[in-house]
């Protein structure tokens, strides 16, 4: 099967992870290990002001069904079955939350050559149904990602996606909210050797009137350094240096300042991800 449109959820994905992947102002700790039986054991802590947060996931693949189970500080167990590729194209999700009775869902996912669907259902009596389609190929692409409420008999959820990616360049356009919010965004490789892209982001949102233009650029020092940055219309700037000290393993240094009022403390956050 030749590569497809992809799900609807990859609209616009190259330029978010560019303005928005792994910028954070909290202090985050994640050691991964593997048992000798294949299971991959995750302990993570976030520091969020004076409030600490953790958990422990766990990941085991049996051929091509793979099963997370994590456990927060609340007491919440997470559970995901993934069953990929039961038939060509098709993979199956089912998750649930303990002790949420109302949390459990079901969601199959179809990618193809000329279409991706994601359709999902929770398992309740009166439950939330979630429906997006994309079709087009991998050059241009249209979509939409809709919720249904059969409890209200109300559209939650009615967003709508046009993508088109070239050799270096990746733009999209989505209507969402309902027609409120409409969002352009701008992918740009300028140099593959040194992953060097430039991206942007505008919104506008109808009822409000507003506008919020985000730009950002990315540069690998060298093949195990990368250097991020962002600025916003608010006049909020922020930067990233990421460092790959062994494989897998990323420390991550990022920071954030408002421009319009630099008497205030700059945000600076940590992250520290190990695995062997």
């Amino acid at each position: 099967m030749g590569k497809g449109p992809g799900l609807y959820t990859d609209i616009g994905k190259k330029a978010r992870d560019l303005l928005y992947k792994d910028y954070q102002s909290d202090h985050k700790f994640t050691v991964t290990t593997y048992t000798s039986n294949g299971v991959a054991i995750t302990s993570s802590g976030i520091k969020k002001g004076e409030l600490f947060l953790a958990d422990v996931s766990s990941q085991l693949k049996n051929k091509n069904i793979t099963t997370d189970v994590k456990v927060d500080t609340n007491s919440n167990l997470f559970t995901t079955i993934t069953i990929d590729e039961p038939a060509p194209g098709l993979k199956s999700i089912f998750s649930f939350v303990v002790p949420d009775q109302r949390s459990g869902k079901v969601e199959l996912q179809y990618q193809h050559e000329y279409a991706g669907i994601s359709t999902s259902i929770g398992l309740t009596a009166n439950p939330i149904v979630n429906f997006s389609g994309v079709i087009g190929n991998p050059t241009v692409s249209v979509g939409t990602d809709l919720s249904f409420d059969t409890a209200t008999g109300n559209f939650t959820k009615c967003n709508a996606g046009f993508n088109y990616t070239n050799t270096d360049l990746i733009a999209s356009l989505t209507v969402n909210d309902k027609g409120d919010a409409l969002k352009a965004s701008y992918y740009h490789i300028v140099r593959p050797l040194t992953s060097t892209a430039v991206g942007a982001e505008l919104t506008h949102s109808f009822s409000s009137n507003e506008n919020t233009l985000t730009i950002g650029t990315q540069h690998a020092l060298d093949p195990l350094t990368t250097l991020k940055a962002r600025v916003n219309n608010c006049g909020k700037a922020s930067a990233l240096i990421q460092h790959e000290w062994r494989p897998k393993s990323l420390f991550t240094i990022s920071g954030e300042v408002d421009t319009r009022a630099i008497e205030k403390s700059a945000k600076i956050g940590l992250a520290l991800a190990l695995k062997p």
